[in-house]
């Protein structure tokens, strides 16, 4: 039975399930158990957890190399949308109220049956958004949102976006569509560059097979790419920084293939080019708070105009989580995997 408590919201819950990290370690580490019932404060949201986003920060925590910020639940989950059921007494009629529909941006612990939700991070549903998959679109928005934003990508440019297929890749080939960029993408074999083809990319061009920087430049007529979105790290570095354009930029958002490269500086001058790194979680609140509201004036109208949408390749339940970490690490997750309670 749920309950509110004046001043403070706090859902009291009977075994309150979560996914929990019992030791750092491989997947077989995460095991469901019994968590304490989340509390709010006065402008948080708490939300029963329809299914929780599973990201790359999540395999990071349960290895022991990304610990949560201060004030995070202990247990991963970086994403979730659900149904609100209580309200912080500081929120006001224009706040989601309790039966509203939200998916939000966390700073941890979406891998459970409720999460409290700072509600300036949480974003209403439009009526014909799925409320299970919507779990796979506020990490992916957010991310490529601010980072289209600090690249200083506009309409006409082009972006590569490196991963194409992934949770992040296929929402940036959306919006950057939607924003009036051309989009080329990369992907691993035929079969996923055409479905990249299908979210909307101009160009998606495989990336196992020989000559990827030629057929880069080819396809943007010796040009090259205004903007790369980097999600490969230290491995990507020296094959990023060939396929920009001069005064492009380079944005590195992930470390899929390593935390060190090699860069030569030659290249980075004659084409004046930039490199930035930014990482989400560990941003100030803040912060956050500025990009979710960044993502709701001008990303989330794509989605409730459905030209951008949450592609899921997987929902398993939260006794198949050690699956689902597996299935992402193993690089055959095209879109989002998703965890239901």
């Amino acid at each position: 039975m749920l309950a509110r408590a004046p001043g403070l919201a706090r859902v009291y819950c009977a075994d309150v399930r979560a996914v929990v990290i019992t030791e750092p370690g491989d997947p077989d580490v995460l095991a469901v158990q019994d968590v304490p019932d989340p509390v709010a404060g006065p402008r948080d949201l708490i939300v029963r957890v329809a299914a929780a986003g599973v990201n790359r920060a999540d395999l990071l925590q349960r290895a022991g190399h990304y610990p949560p910020p201060a004030g995070a639940p202990a247990w991963p989950g970086l994403e979730a949308s659900g149904t609100v059921v209580a309200r912080g007494s500081a929120l006001g009629p224009d706040d989601p109220q309790v039966g509203d529909r939200v998916a939000a941006l966390l700073a941890g612990g979406g891998y459970a049956e409720l999460v409290a939700v700072p509600v300036e991070l949480a974003l209403r549903l439009p009526d014909d958004l799925s409320t299970v998959d919507a779990a796979a679109l506020p990490e992916g928005l957010a991310t490529v949102w601010s980072n289209l934003r600090a690249a200083r990508l506009t309409p006409g440019e082009s972006l590569l976006v490196r991963g194409g297929s992934g949770g992040v890749g296929t929402v940036a080939v959306q919006l950057a569509r939607a924003l009036g960029t051309r989009v080329l993408a990369t992907a691993g074999g035929p079969e996923r560059t055409a479905r990249v083809l299908a979210l909307g990319a101009d160009v998606a061009l495989d990336h196992r097979a020989p000559g990827l920087v030629d057929r880069l430049r080819d396809a943007t007529d010796g040009h090259g790419a205004d903007v790369v979105l980097d999600v490969l790290g230290g491995g990507g570095l020296a094959e990023n920084l060939a396929m920009l354009a001069d005064d492009g930029r380079l944005v590195v958002i992930g470390m899929q293939q390593g935390r060190r490269g090699e860069l030569d500086l030659s290249v980075l001058l004659a084409k004046r080019a930039s490199v930035l790194g930014t990482m989400l979680r560990s941003r100030p609140h803040n912060q956050k708070v500025a990009i979710m509201d960044g993502v709701r004036r001008h990303a989330w109208p794509f989605v409730e105009d459905r030209w951008v949408r949450p592609v899921v390749h997987a929902r398993l339940g939260f006794d198949q989580a050690a699956d689902a970490h597996r299935m992402l690490d193993s690089g055959e997750a095209f879109g989002k995997v998703l965890l239901i309670p």
